[in-house]
């Protein structure tokens, strides 16, 4: 059954009908309405992230009839007729898990505004090219920007997926804090912040 929303009268208003995660809608859209802005702003579906609005850094990605697209680029009156998939959708289905809990263990993730962006490209990548090597790996997500990571973590939690999904064991996952060998017993330890005082001299 198709869910049906009416919105303000309009001379410029455009009725249209989309699959979005699975879901048919139908919706009336001014025609400038970008597909990103419709999918936050109507639906409420803000996992896609809007960041360059031109279409450079990837925050807005979503599927259109199967393929990756950039939501500031498309008009919502474009997806008319056409399934739209999100982050939301692909992680309610479980297609996913295993990246998402990658980029968890390996810390691929920060600030988190790219993370959705860079799960879709990620999940496109699994999907089209399983043998991909690291190298093709780090091609495929350089339309994808991340300020806070560096990318290292982001490759290292595809590949491991990848390893995983061919039957491999991953690498290791590094601890992000090493043992230190001359940690001291809880009743030995100095009041707290003397220690880096007379390290500096302080």
């Amino acid at each position: 059954m198709t869910e049906v929303l009416a919105a303000p009268p309009s001379d410029h208003a455009r009725a249209i009908r989309v699959i979005v995660n699975g879901r048919p809608l139908q919706r009336v859209v001014m025609p400038r309405t970008h597909l990103v802005d419709f999918l936050r702003e109507d639906l409420g579906l803000t996992g896609s992230h809007l960041g360059c609005e031109h279409g450079v850094c990837g925050a807005c990605t979503v599927r259109l009839d199967g393929e990756v697209v950039r939501g500031c680029l498309v008009l919502a009156v474009q997806a008319d007729g056409a399934r739209v998939e999100t982050v939301e959708g692909l992680t309610d289905g479980g297609t996913m898990r295993d990246l998402q809990d990658a980029f968890v263990a390996r810390n691929a993730l920060q600030c988190g505004y790219c993370t959705p962006g860079m799960l879709m490209a990620a999940a496109e990548l699994l999907e089209q090219r399983p043998d991909a090597t690291r190298e093709e790996v780090r091609q495929w997500i350089s339309g994808n920007y991340c300020r806070c990571t560096g990318y290292q973590a982001i490759v290292d939690a595809i590949c491991a997926t990848l390893d995983i999904r061919r039957g491999k064991r991953p690498a290791a996952v590094a601890a992000p804090f090493p043992e230190r060998d001359d940690a001291l017993h809880d009743d030995d330890r100095e009041p707290s912040g003397q220690a880096d005082l007379d390290a500096v001299g302080g």
